[in-house]
């Protein structure tokens, strides 16, 4: 393993790099990094540890395009997870699948790097880790329409595991509510610390994203959830200390994307239904044209060889994008989505103005004023340099640089960074591993 000296009461010690704690700290940015430095547990990790606010996520900022980066070390253009849902025309949003499994992901995965080197894995509410090869499992994944779910989750993750943590924990959830789903995934994470000591563990919490969601990302509620967040946290280290393994262990707190604040929703296949790009036959709904809408963006989806709506399709959004009053701040087409390493399947993305979120209803008004109706709500999903969009990231162990500022980073570099940090052969990434910041 990659061993690191430390200097203790004037000599030298070896000390093992045995195990990496990921907690993936749904939508931890930038505007959260003053309140979280002032939290005693996360503090404390950024004193013993490197940190920054300027963490670049990729497009779009999504929750699953992000985690299967994480894994991989990869731009979505390689790992092939482009959206949190496949395409589903006309399939309500809570009845949609996800990818929920290891199968979406094209390329290989941190967590298969170590269990091929014989090192224990966990994965507690890991997106896109359904059915993956992982030792102690339960993947974040939902039932829909008539699916048991929790015959779901267990098909899909660890069987006697799942039924233990259910056993232990499981009166402490209250479906997919909060704070009670992230108190259940933490009591997980602390009895799998202490009982079956996983060399790499992936956690995700969810908390703040859904208060984001919810609230907005000024309501007061955010400041409660950092508070409840830290606790968690605090709990993790305990447990690592608790077993003895604490001075081994290396915590990384991540932010997936941060959230921006949303007035106006915007339902572009509503212009199509309007233009019969989208239309009825013989009872069943049917397309020519259709967007798949990733709240800050949205993907453009045109029926192969059907270029009159192609054409049609993009006359449409361009008038939209000219009266301005549809939130749409450019139509970036095949030379800028490369760029942005987006999959090369699609011709076409649509980035929203901040202030706006694209949804997929066609038969809803194509602009609904939130703030009119009392309501707050934010998303994400835009462009991931949208100005004070980063996220955070912490780094913290006696191995590393205690104090150092991580500076511009990306989402790409967590995987390779916990192959190195495990000593795991993990080529062909995009990202790097941060050693600048390790003695």
């Amino acid at each position: 393993m990659h061993t690191i000296k430390q200097q203790k009461q004037g000599d030298f010690i070896q000390i093992q790099n045995k195990y990496v704690i990921v907690v993936s700290y749904d939508a931890f940015s930038k505007d959260n990094w003053e309140s979280a430095k002032s939290k005693p547990n996360l503090a404390k990790l950024i004193e013993n540890g490197a940190s920054t606010d300027l963490v670049q996520s990729v497009y779009p900022t999504l929750t699953y395009v992000i985690h299967s980066s994480y894994v991989t070390g990869v731009y979505p253009d390689k790992h092939g997870v482009f959206h949190n849902n496949p395409l589903q025309p006309f399939v309500p949003e809570n009845d949609q699948n996800w990818h929920w499994f290891r199968s979406d992901i094209q390329v290989p995965t941190i967590y298969e790097a170590a269990h091929k080197k014989g090192l224990k894995t966990a994965g507690l509410l890991w997106p896109v880790s359904g059915k993956a090869k992982i030792d102690y499992n339960i993947p974040e994944i939902k039932a829909v329409k008539n699916e048991n779910q929790a015959l779901k989750i267990l098909k899909s993750g660890s069987k006697l595991f799942t039924l233990a943590m259910e056993l232990k924990y499981g009166k402490v959830r209250q479906g997919i509510e909060q704070p009670y789903l992230d108190d259940f995934t933490t009591l997980c994470a602390v009895d799998t610390i202490k009982n079956k000591k996983p060399n790499l563990l992936l956690m995700h919490l969810i908390d703040l994203d859904d208060a984001k969601h919810l609230h907005g990302t000024k309501s007061p509620e955010i400041e409660k959830v950092i508070e409840r967040m830290d606790r968690r946290i605090g709990d993790l280290v305990q447990a690592t200390k608790e077993v003895g393994i604490y001075e081994e262990t290396t915590f990384i707190i991540v932010g997936d994307h941060s959230q921006l604040d949303v007035q106006y929703k915007v339902y572009l296949n509503r212009l199509f239904y309007d233009e019969g790009l989208i239309y009825e036959h013989n009872g069943k709904l049917q397309w020519r044209a259709y967007i798949q809408s990733a709240g800050g963006s949205a993907y453009l989806y045109i029926q192969p060889g059907d270029m009159e709506a192609g054409k049609l399709a993009l006359a449409i959004l361009d008038k939209a994008l000219q009266q301005g009053d549809y939130g749409i701040e450019a139509i970036l087409s095949t030379t800028e989505l490369k760029e942005l390493h987006v999959s090369s399947q699609f011709a076409y993305m649509i980035e929203a103005k901040e202030g706006y979120a694209f949804e997929d209803d066609h038969l809803q008004e194509a602009i609904v004023d939130l703030y009119a109706l009392g309501k707050k709500y934010a998303t994400h999903g835009y462009l991931p340099n949208k100005p004070n969009y980063t996220s955070n990231l912490i780094i913290s162990g006696n191995h590393v640089i205690a104090g150092s500022d991580i500076g511009e980073v990306s989402v790409v570099d967590i995987g390779p960074t916990i192959a190195y940090l495990l000593n795991l052969d993990f080529p062909n990434t995009d990202g790097r591993a941060l050693t600048e910041i390790l003695k």
